[in-house]
């Protein structure tokens, strides 16, 4: 299967005094560093089609410090070898928004079904996992 997903990386300012880096730039260095990592790093039953650095990078201000907060977007395009595979990798905190772009249709049978449930929640007990070790260290 074909998928097109966004994912959009988040910058907080490095520094309040003058000279330090902005929201987006710290994005965007975010970013640069993540699609290095999935340039370079395989993943198991991925093969990276496209990545398009070309969406801006955009600021909005966090509800709960007030402060502006960038997101560097990046458009990746892939092949899956199953849906179990795609939904591991798409499985982060940055993911945004799914395109499947093939196959037109997908049949799934009862094993393929109870699997892709099983593997979603494995996924998702390790995202809370992620997201609560990210909360204690504040």
């Amino acid at each position: 299967m074909k998928i097109k997903v966004r994912f959009d990386y988040k910058g907080v300012r490095a520094g309040k005094l003058f000279g330090g880096k902005s929201a987006e730039q710290v994005a965007e260095e975010v970013r640069e560093q993540k699609m290095a990592f999935l340039r370079n790093v395989p993943f198991q039953g991925i093969h990276i089609e496209d990545i398009d650095l070309s969406p801006d990078v955009y600021t909005v201000i966090d509800e709960f410090s007030g402060q502006p907060v960038g997101f560097a977007p990046a458009n990746i395009t892939f092949k899956a070898d199953s849906l179990e595979d795609a939904l591991r990798f798409i499985m982060k905190e940055e993911f945004r928004k799914v395109e499947v772009l093939e196959p037109d249709q997908l049949v799934l049978n009862r094993f393929d079904m109870e699997r892709l449930l099983f593997k979603a929640n494995e996924a998702l007990r390790e995202f809370k996992a992620y997201i609560r070790k990210k909360l204690e260290r504040g």
